[in-house]
């Protein structure tokens, strides 16, 4: 299906039709054997930023191609509407290269051109084993130690952990509670970071994440991001826009599990006639669609705000619960719709089912996004 877009600018749609030629080009015809073999597709990485698509939101004197948050989403979800793991891929690396390009010094900010153009990737390390939620009460702990910090602890679930040249790490620098949590940009390739074995996931096979362990890696203080004690409000700042990046995601997903189960409800034939004719199953597609429609409006409306430079906090918990839970349920009854053949590997739709349950996970699982929600209510 078409999405009629509304679009600010003549640029803006010409970046569009560039995200759609690419994403059908070199990303659908790969996807499935990609994820067959769990495999990375790092070049394909490279091949975005190359095009310019891995920093759009992010200022042109960076390296970026200072587009409105609004437009950048729209190009997520048309890479997530082909294959998820790229789009997700793409939200990870723009919400890595946040603490830097918002908070780091002028010494920092000089590898941004490298980092917005593909050369380097990044990972976010705030999850840990026994702190994902409560990400105050992490453990991971930097001690000064003269020129450096010296790095010791572990983080989980790390997107690009195997793939990454850069990782942003949240550590405990002071005392407990967020006021004692910094930002340090470590490269991968430091002594004493060791990313573990790969987890076995449901859905997203060929976006790998792991642990990685620090163990006393010596990270040199001037790659310190802000001041010490500024981690926290970075990494919430940094999630705000990332539960976006994840919004656009579940939209696309959603909509490439509609144009497949809509696809093959028109070509199915049973009783004489397309199965799409069939009222129960139509009024389904419809609900769909609508819901799509609705995630889709809700996730643009918070860009739009953040745009504006006013507060979208809030608004981002809205969409990306919303947007999360929109995709669970239209890949499960794109499942439905196939029947039988839903639920075999020849057709993409149990694969999106899989992928669609990480996403109401990562970013803030939508549990955490109801509080969020329910704390600014209770405010009034």
């Amino acid at each position: 299906m078409t999405v009629d877009r509304i679009l600010p600018t003549d640029e803006a749609h010409d970046l569009l039709a560039l995200a759609t030629e690419l994403a059908d080009r070199e990303l659908a015809p790969r996807a499935a054997d990609f994820e067959a073999r769990a495999e990375f597709p790092r070049e394909v990485l490279r091949t975005l930023g190359r095009a310019g698509l891995l920093g759009l939101p992010y200022p042109e004197e960076h390296g970026g191609a200072a587009q409105p948050y609004e437009v950048y989403l729209q190009v997520l979800e048309i890479l997530a509407s082909r294959w998820l793991a790229v789009a997700e891929a793409v939200s990870v690396h723009t919400l890595a290269c946040f603490p830097v390009a918002q908070y780091g010094s002028d010494e920092l900010r000089k590898r941004l051109p490298d980092m917005l153009g593909g050369e380097l990737l990044g990972a976010y390390c705030l999850s840990e084993p026994q702190g994902g939620s409560d990400a105050a009460s992490l453990a991971t702990r930097a001690t000064r130690d003269g020129d450096d910090y010296v790095l010791s602890g572990t983080k989980a679930w790390i997107t690009h952990a195997h793939s990454a040249d850069f990782y942003n790490v949240f550590c405990r620098t002071g005392g407990a509670g967020p006021k004692g949590i910094s930002c340090l940009l470590a490269d991968a390739g430091t002594p004493g970071i060791t990313p573990q074995a790969v987890e076995r996931t449901m859905g997203l096979r060929s976006s790998p994440v792991a642990q990685i362990a620090f163990d006393d890696a010596r990270v040199p203080a001037d790659r310190l991001v802000g001041g010490e004690g500024t981690g926290f409000t970075i990494a919430m700042s940094a999630l705000d826009s990332g539960r976006l990046g994840i919004a656009a995601c579940a939209v696309g997903l959603a909509q490439g599990a509609l144009d497949y189960a809509v696809g093959y409800a028109r070509e199915r034939q049973q009783f004489g006639r397309a199965i799409v004719d069939f009222q129960g199953l139509g009024f389904l597609l419809a609900d769909l669609a609508t819901q799509i429609s609705a995630a889709r409006a809700l996730t643009l409306a918070a860009a739009r705000l953040r745009d504006a430079g006013r507060p979208y906090s809030i608004e981002a918990a809205k969409a990306k619960l919303f947007a999360t839970d929109v995709a669970m349920r239209v890949t499960t009854d794109a499942v439905q719709v196939l029947g039988g053949a839903g639920y075999v590997a020849d057709h993409p739709v149990e694969r999106f089912m899989r992928e669609a349950k990480v996403l109401q996970i990562v970013e803030g699982t939508n549990q955490i996004q109801r509080l969020v929600i329910s704390r600014a209510l209770a405010k009034g």
